[in-house]
């Protein structure tokens, strides 16, 4: 897709430079940063139409800040990076909202092929709202009228996955895929011990929405 602006983020220079010549080479609007939170501070500005993201920056996890991002509202497509290939890494990635995923070391041709597949995937009529919350993926934190409350990262995962549809009820075994690795073992209320800590942390919040059981089905933010 020629002329789709394209966002990297990547901590290895050689690499970053590489990719966003190349990109740029192939008719893309590429740019590229370094960090997580350099990637926060660029779609505050303005959305890309796709992002390839690094899963292993120096400041953050790119699961992470994929979620919120989810949970932001900024549906654009992204495609990780990563040197691990096991069906582990790769399944989480999609489970936090990951549309495709790369192993290093890639064929460029292969990257450019992918890019153009989700950008013809690409649909614009999602809209999500985090009903006044904000997840910060930085410092693990989420915040609402001017408070904050720090969260660990299988709460803050938790959180994300429930803000990415606010208000309809997400089903458990949607929740446990994004709060834990594939195959690990889960016991029925670790689940219900995580979102009772989380409702403790949203009632310090100013007008924090809340989390409710939907019974038989699971939990919903509203």
């Amino acid at each position: 897709m020629t002329g789709a602006r394209v966002l990297i983020v990547e901590d290895d220079h050689e690499l970053r430079s590489v990719l966003r010549r190349g990109l740029g080479e192939e008719g893309f609007d590429a740019d590229a940063v370094a960090t997580g939170a350099e990637l926060l501070a660029r779609v505050e500005e303005g959305a890309p139409d796709v992002l390839i993201v690094d899963i292993g920056l120096p400041d953050a996890d790119g699961r992470d800040l994929c979620q919120a991002l989810r949970a932001r509202g900024v549906n654009v497509p992204v495609l990780f990076l990563t040197a691990r290939d096991s069906l582990t890494e790769r399944l989480s990635g999609f489970s936090a909202g990951g549309d495709d995923y790369l192993t290093k070391p890639f064929a460029f041709a292969e990257l450019v092929a992918r890019l153009n597949a989700l950008m013809r995937r690409m649909q614009s009529d999602l809209a999500v709202e985090a009903l006044g919350l904000r997840l910060d993926p930085i410092s693990h934190a989420v915040s609402a009228g001017g408070s904050e409350e720090t969260l660990t990262p299988t709460e803050f995962r938790l959180l994300a996955r429930l803000l990415v549809r606010p208000g309809e009820a997400v089903r458990r075994r949607e929740l446990l895929a994004a709060g834990w690795p594939h195959g690990a073992f889960v016991r029925e209320n670790t689940l219900d011990a995580y979102v009772a800590r989380l409702r403790r942390k949203l009632r310090g919040l100013p007008g924090a929405p809340v989390i409710a059981t939907v019974h038989g089905v699971g939990y919903a933010v509203r």
